[in-house]
Formats: structure tokens, sequence, C-alpha cells
């Protein structure tokens, strides 16, 4: 009896097994937050009752995706990374539309390797009837942008590259139970997913955003997961685009994120002229952390690439669509620079003022947002016996920054 396949079997799955169960506490809390994601943020709701949801099938693939905005635009096409979906954009959809610019967010569909991604991407903008297309592409939704511009150069006009990749070699050699992939359950592919997302504390918007993306993760199901997954090890990399670096936008967080900091730096290296958006805060998923930040950078990228909104044509939301914005008092003065020069002020590129202005007005009463998460957080924690003394000060607290308030009025 030949006991060589078996063995290799096992090589395969021992690893992973130990590899599990060596982390099954912190599965067992993120499992526990995901079942306690049930109540969505207010903003969410809203945006789910203006913007409706679209699944339409192209052959045998499905897809599913918001498409908001003036239609005579040229849109901005989201693609999530491996944990996301197209919900996990919502709040560049609420924003920029208001604004004139048109936003489709997408889901990555059930396909399995690359060239797979390329025909069915194609498939799909040919059903809308979009020729050009921005791309805004986060972890693996940027290398599959690099992958689509690498191969259909005609129909890329320009990139937003945020916490993204060049080569999947590196993934690859850290899931050796990769050729298994498509027969582990469900549960499994979701705990593994989870480890790549950082455990807390965070402060309160990316912890925020981390429960969102958790929640999303919940929605997935198996061959959704493990396709996504197969995409991510599938050894490629990407080869050089016809597309002018002066066309793309590098946007990286600097704190901490699950894409190591090596294979972002070579997304640097390799675009040596590309504009760079650094976001000091804002972990794996700016786009939620940081909202305000990143669509402040992502209309300014399409301005620069010429891309001309039509606010006259927005309808639909009655607000500013920025519920929830995590603006800190300088972030809307980050970093927004040409690679080797110094940084510059988003507010002083060319027709930015407006911009700054209105940036900066969005985030009024976002101390109050703030503080009243930090005193959720501190009555969490603490035992029933302190809350009627630390509710006196909370009072007093509450009733000093509504004097405050209303002598800055």
């Amino acid at each position: 009896m030949n006991c060589a396949p078996l063995f290799t079997d096992l090589a395969i799955i021992v690893p992973l097994l130990l590899f599990f169960s060596s982390s099954s506490s912190s599965w067992r809390e993120k499992e526990r937050d995901m079942k306690g994601v049930s109540s969505a943020p207010g903003d969410y709701v809203y945006f789910k009752s203006q913007v409706p949801l679209h699944k339409i099938s192209i052959g045998a693939k499905q897809w599913r995706y918001y498409d908001f905005g003036p239609k005579t635009v040229p849109p901005l096409i989201c693609i999530p990374g491996i944990a996301g979906t197209a919900d996990v954009y919502y709040k560049q959809i609420m924003s920029l539309s208001m604004k004139g610019y048109r936003v489709i967010s997408i889901d990555i569909p059930r396909v399995w390797n690359h060239q797979e991604w390329i025909h069915a991407f194609e498939k799909f903008l040919d059903s809308m009837n979009v020729h050009h297309v921005h791309i805004y592409g986060t972890s693996l939704g940027g290398f599959l942008a690099q992958i689509f511009a690498q191969h259909r150069p005609r129909r890329v006009k320009s990139l937003v590259l945020s916490n993204t990749f060049l080569e999947t070699h590196k993934f690859a050699a850290a899931m050796p139970w990769s050729p298994i992939v498509n027969w582990t359950p469900s549960f499994l592919l979701k705990r593994y997913i989870l480890t790549g997302i950082r455990d807390g504390p965070h402060e309160p918007f990316i912890a925020d955003s981390v429960d969102f993306v958790v929640g999303q993760v919940e929605t997935l199901g198996r061959e959704d997961l493990s396709s996504r997954l197969t995409l991510n090890v599938n050894v490629a990399s990407v080869g050089p685009l016809l597309l002018s670096d002066s066309f793309i936008t590098i946007m990286d967080t600097i704190d901490y994120c699950a894409v190591p900091q090596q294979l972002k730096d070579q997304v640097s290296e390799r675009y040596p002229g590309a504009r760079r958006a650094v976001l000091k805060t804002g972990g794996d998923f700016p786009f939620l952390s940081r909202p305000d930040e990143v669509n402040l950078y992502l209309q300014l990228h399409l301005r620069r690439v010429g891309v001309e909104a039509k606010p006259e044509l927005v309808k639909g939301f009655s607000g500013d669509g920025n519920a929830g914005s995590s603006m800190g008092e300088n972030n809307g003065r980050d970093h927004f620079d040409n690679s080797g020069k110094d940084h510059e002020d988003p507010g002083a590129q060319e027709g930015g003022s407006d911009l700054t202005e209105s940036f900066n007005s969005e985030t009024h009463g976002l101390h109050q947002q703030v503080l009243a998460k930090l005193l959720l957080n501190v009555f969490y924690n603490l035992n029933f016996s302190m809350h009627v003394s630390c509710a006196s000060l909370i009072l007093q607290y509450y009733a000093l920054s509504l004097y405050i308030t209303s002598k800055q009025v």
C-alpha cells in the first residue's frame, strides 16, 4: 500500500489544525464579536434606504454591486480586499455621489485565477456600458486593479492603490494548506481571515471599522471566501503598466496594516512618479475609519486626472453623506505629495481651498461623537457600583462642553 499521498495530506492538514487550535481563544473572541454586530451604524442604515443593491448574472458569474451618482460621469470603481464587500465603501458612495461623482462598488465575484478575473471584470464593464474607468482598490482589490490595468490598458484611466501589493509569493508561502482551500469549511475560512485583522484595543473609529468588516465577513459564503483566498495565494506578480505614474495615487496608512510594509514599499518603488496620500492612522480599513480623509484624497485624485463632477445632476441624499466622520483636528492636512517632494497641504492644490473649507466644515460635532464613544467604552468596563459616582462627573463634563460650545457659537 502506497502511503505517500496520505502522508502528503497529513503534512498539510496537521499544521493547519495546529494553526487553528493555537489561536482558538482569539477566534472565540472574534466570533463573539461577529454575533454582536447586529446593530448597523445609523449612516449605513440610511445608505441602505437610499441606494439600491444590484445583483446581476453575467454568464456563470454573479455580480453584487452599488452604482450611484450621475451616469454621465466616468465612474470610480471600488474593489475591496478579501474581507470586504461592496458595502464597505458606503461612506465613499454617500460622500462622492453628493459632490457629483459616480461611484460603483463591487463584490469580487467567484473567480479562481487572475485571467478569469480579467475576463469577468471586462464583461461586467461591458454589461454596464462602461468603457473607461478609474479604479480604487484596497489590499487584494488593489492587486486585481493593477492586473486588470496591465492586461486591459485602454480601459483603465487611473488608479488609486491603498495598502496593496505587487506580487503574491509571500502570501502563498504563508498558506501551505492552499491546495485544500476549496474543501475547507466556511467557519475555518472565516477564522483564518479574521486572524489577519489586528486584535484591539483600537481607538473608537478604527474599532467601529473592524466591527463593520467582521460583520461583512459573516455574510460571505464558503465559495466566496475560498475563491478570494485562492486569488490571494495564486503565485503571480504585476507586470509593467502602460498607465503613466502621474495617473496613479498611492494611499497608505502608516500605523499598521495586514499587508507587510515591505510589500507596500514595493508598490511605491514601482511607481516613483505616483502621488502619495499618507494617512497617519486608520488601520486596515481607512475608508471606514477615516472616511473624510479618504474621500478628500479620492476627490483630489479625480480632479487631477480630469474627471469633471456634475453636482447639478445629483439626486437622492438630503445630507452630506458623512455621518460618522472620523477626522481628527489635523488629519485633514495630512500628507499628499509627489514622490521625492515635500509634503503638501491638500488645500494648496489647484482648486483645493474650497475642498479644505468644506472638508473642515464636515467635521462639526466630531468631539461630541468621540466623547460619546469614549463614555460608552468607559461605562461598559465599569462595575455597577461605580456608575453612580461616574455619572455625576460625566454630567458635569457634558454641561461644561455645552457651555464652551455655546460660547464658540
